[in-house]
């Protein structure tokens, strides 16, 4: 992408308007209770005591880590005008980056009420509820354990004009390989998906699967931002393929110049 990094905002901003109030009609009844189901905290009763205080004092702890060094990143953005061609269209984006970058996406991307699909484990209770403070919703299940359903309930909410996401290697890797999570539901909603990534100048790499990076406060931070991907909901095997790889190229683009833009 040969477009200049655009400083001039600190982030992009726009909270979910369009799936806001609700009225009495079923449709109205029916967008409460999936707001309820993504953006609430889950129950934790059927935990041990010891396990819920663990939840809560992890969620807390990353919470807090988050807001103390990504509020002092000094932030650049190049491809907005990516983003802007999707709601321009009339469409909804589908967030997709690598796992690595995930603590910097969080911040960068908050309240504008972003559904992504969150395993089923005591470790996602923790960064569910983390994410949850930033604005975020959770579709509960994972490539290897109700997949399906959260598919689902994340199609619902792009058809009620919510936004969706995936840190798209996840929730265990291998690190680098997209999975076919976002490709799937492009093609049953008709949105787009949009790859991104974040590199940040200065950061601390942790011996992870993903190789998670915590940005060093106060270091410059890029997001970057690659064209939309469409699906058709016509699409063959053949083409479904094809998109696949093209969302596999796209962010290993972006990682390359996130490297470049490092150095």
């Amino acid at each position: 992408m040969a477009a200049p990094i655009d400083s001039s905002a600190s982030r992009i901003s726009q909270p979910v308007a369009a799936a806001g109030g609700c009225s009495n009609d079923r449709q109205g009844v029916d967008l409460h209770l999936l707001r309820r189901r993504v953006y609430e905290f889950s129950d934790l009763s059927t935990y041990r005591q010891l396990d819920r205080l663990i939840i809560r004092a992890a969620d807390l702890f990353l919470y807090w880590l988050i807001r103390a060094i990504c509020s002092t990143l000094r932030w650049e953005m190049r491809g907005r005008q990516h983003l802007d061609s999707i709601i321009d269209r009339g469409h909804r984006p589908i967030f997709a980056s690598w796992h690595t970058c995930i603590l910097g996406a969080t911040w960068f991307f908050r309240e504008r009420g972003i559904v992504v699909m969150s395993s089923v484990s005591r470790d996602a209770e923790y960064t569910g509820r983390m994410i949850k403070r930033f604005g975020y919703g959770t579709a509960r299940g994972s490539s290897t354990r109700g997949g399906g359903r959260a598919l689902a309930e994340m199609a619902e909410c792009l058809k009620n004009g919510i936004e969706a996401g995936f840190t798209i290697d996840g929730p265990r890797g291998p690190a680098y390989i997209a999975k076919t999570g976002a490709v799937t539901l492009a093609r049953h909603t008709g949105q787009a998906i949009l790859p991104f990534h974040i590199a940040a100048r200065k950061y601390v790499e942790l011996p992870s699967w993903d190789r998670l990076q915590i940005p060093l406060p106060f270091t410059r931070a890029a997001v970057l931002i690659s064209e939309p991907i469409y699906v058709s909901r016509h699409a063959s095997s053949a083409e479904v393929a094809a998109k696949q790889q093209a969302l596999q190229s796209a962010l290993d683009d972006l990682r390359d110049e996130g490297e470049a833009w490092r150095r």
